[in-house]
């Protein structure tokens, strides 16, 4: 195994926290691993790693060696595709919310990958909190302002929102005229995953944001089952604009209080602060960064 390849394994254990789990990522068997590491040891003469029955973790040489080689590995990566004037190549994998990748990374994908041939996507969706070092993913595109520090955040943009109710509802409760007469109603209950606190409407009047919680019928945790709540006429719900576009233009759910508009949500792309970003990343959120400012519009 020559230096590089020792590198590139020992990033893998000491993200992995795990020899028998870097084996099984690099299709080795577990003494291959062990037995580069402890060639790795002998021949810097430091003990790079500290090994019990249960965990891995890197000494402080072994933390100092483990950043060396993710700049190193990187500039190599960086050097081969510039002398070879090659396009970005490997494995680029990614997570992100299923509504988000439906609407702002599927619609562009077959362009992408035809543009880049020789890199290939593993895509997993959710909302919970990732270790990216971890668990091997290059980045996460998330809704909300960014509070993980480990993580250098990109914008994406923003997602204004709007405020609506269904046909039905209207109908039973009256179409709300200003904020005031909002308290004759109910909303659709939204419960934040970070804070398991149900989320107020919002409102922005000169500049100056309004909050105002009404009464709820039923809250959910999932922005489909929250348009599908409000589409059966359950309450008043406040949603990105590009996730009830369909549902407005079918008349499926009117828009209502325009005069007031309705906050925005910070649109982000997050990757490990301390990792130099591959080629393959580099473009991803370039094109990513193109595809939000094409797809994301919303009438004046």
């Amino acid at each position: 195994m020559d230096k590089l390849d020792s590198m590139r394994l020992f990033t893998r254990v000491v993200e992995l926290r795990s020899f028998t789990q870097a084996a099984e990522g690099l299709d080795l068997k577990r003494s291959t691993v062990t037995d580069a590491i402890k060639q790795l040891e002998t021949r810097l003469k430091v003990r790079l790693l500290q090994r019990t029955t249960r965990h891995v973790s890197p000494t402080l040489d072994g933390e100092a060696y483990y950043q060396r080689c993710l700049r190193i590995l990187a500039d190599v990566e960086d050097a081969e595709m510039a002398f070879a004037d090659a396009k970005p190549k490997g494995l680029l994998r990614i997570d992100v919310n299923p509504a988000l990748a439906r609407h702002f990374v599927f619609p562009g994908l077959t362009d992408f990958l035809a543009l880049y041939p020789d890199i290939e996507m593993e895509v997993s969706e959710g909302d919970r909190l990732v270790d990216l070092v971890r668990e091997g993913i290059d980045c996460v595109i998330r809704v909300g302002e960014p509070k993980d520090s480990d993580m250098v955040a990109r914008s994406l943009g923003r997602f204004q929102e709007v405020t609506c109710a269904s046909p039905q509802y209207l109908e039973k409760f009256g179409f709300p005229q200003d904020l005031a007469s909002l308290q004759q109603h109910k909303m659709v209950g939204f419960r934040s995953s970070a804070s398991g606190n149900i989320l107020p409407l919002s409102f922005y009047i000169e500049g100056k944001e309004k909050v105002i919680s009404l009464p709820t019928s039923i809250s959910v945790s999932g922005s489909e089952s929250l348009k599908e709540a409000a589409r059966r006429g359950l309450g008043i719900i406040q949603v990105p604009h590009y996730g009830v576009a369909a549902d407005l233009a079918q008349g499926l759910l009117v828009h209502i209080l325009p005069q007031y508009p309705a906050g925005s949500l910070q649109v982000s792309v997050l990757y490990p602060q301390n990792r130099q970003l591959s080629p393959r990343v580099r473009v991803f959120i370039d094109w990513m960064i193109k595809e939000f400012a094409r797809l994301n519009t919303y009438p004046a």
